[in-house]
């Protein structure tokens, strides 16, 4: 099913975990092991990344058609324009649409490893309303695609990235999902911008359970996110004991989850990092507690705006 009309259709918000193709066989393992763990959560939609330049075009197609065919999952596949001509392109989309998928994500993509300029393939496409457009002009498919809470990293200023954002959704793109954040006022000063400025469809918040302090410095340098300085103090002063960290990470997101979806966000799409204790608890948490039944929407962000 399309993941537009998912999200019109539930009466209650949507929840989906992001993936990554793993690189080995032990990875692969652990990956299907925690696909078949969450699916007892009986998610909305699963998505899975695309490696740069194509990297793991394979990997990508072979996993959302299992999480689909196997696993009775809907499954989104991300497509970048990283190191790919249009042609190569068109082959990608082909398959997805020979393998059943219904929903594509469709980003520009980072550099490859190692690089810091991005570059556009020589008979390729340069930004991601572009490859919106030309999914949307021959495809079948359902298109999703990505906004940035605290501005793109080569977006000049908010304007900017609004206006190109809008240019996404005119283009096609039928829902978006948000990098991640930590702090819930980014999402909800965001969705009221977008708002504004005549972004209507439905804005999906992307979170990012901590469970590894490095990890998360490392992940937040390199997509321009920001950590509050209250939790990261909290965090750095639980460094010397993992296990720690992992409880106050999984305990804020858990909070950052039930505020948001109080404040009528659409629903929740979890980065996984590949694994499934904290997102299992976390949303287990919230199905017990409802959040989204109970509490008003927050300042300037009413349901009806956001979802």
């Amino acid at each position: 099913m399309r993941i537009d009309e998912i999200i019109a259709r539930r009466t209650e918000p949507v929840f989906s975990f992001e993936f990554f193709p793993p690189k080995s066989e032990e990875g692969e393992r652990s990956l299907r092991r925690s696909l078949e763990e969450l699916r007892e959560l009986a998610p909305d939609f699963a998505s899975v990344t695309y490696g740069a330049g194509g990297s793991t075009r394979e990997r990508t197609l072979q996993i959302v058609t299992w999480l689909k065919r196997e696993l009775g999952i809907e499954a989104m596949a991300h497509l970048t324009c990283v190191g790919a001509s249009v042609a190569e392109l068109r082959a990608t989309l082909d398959q997805i649409v020979a393998a059943d998928i219904e929903n594509v994500l469709a980003l520009r993509g980072d550099p490859p490893r190692g690089e810091t300029r991005w570059r556009a393939h020589p008979r390729g496409l340069r930004h991601a309303s572009e490859l919106i457009e030309l999914i949307a002009s021959g495809y079948p498919l359902c298109i999703g695609a990505a906004c940035f809470p605290e501005l793109h990293p080569d977006s000049p200023d908010p304007l900017s990235d609004l206006q190109h954002l809008k240019l996404k959704v005119q283009c096609g793109a039928s829902f978006l999902i948000t990098q991640l954040f930590f702090d819930n006022e980014l999402y909800f000063r965001f969705v009221e911008a977008a708002r504004f400025a005549g972004i209507d469809v439905p804005i999906l918040p992307g979170i990012m359970p901590i469970t590894s302090l490095a990890q998360v410095k490392a992940i937040t340098s390199m997509c321009g996110a920001t950590i509050p300085a209250q939790l990261l103090e909290a965090l750095e002063w639980r460094a010397a004991d993992p296990e720690s960290v992992a409880e106050l990470g999984v305990a804020h997101a858990t909070l950052q989850c039930a505020e948001l979806l109080a404040g009528g966000a659409p629903g929740i799409h979890f980065y996984t990092l590949n694994r499934s204790p904290a997102t299992r608890a976390i949303l287990s948490a919230l199905r017990i507690q409802q959040p989204w039944r109970a509490a008003q929407p927050s300042p300037g962000a009413p349901a009806a705006a956001i979802s």
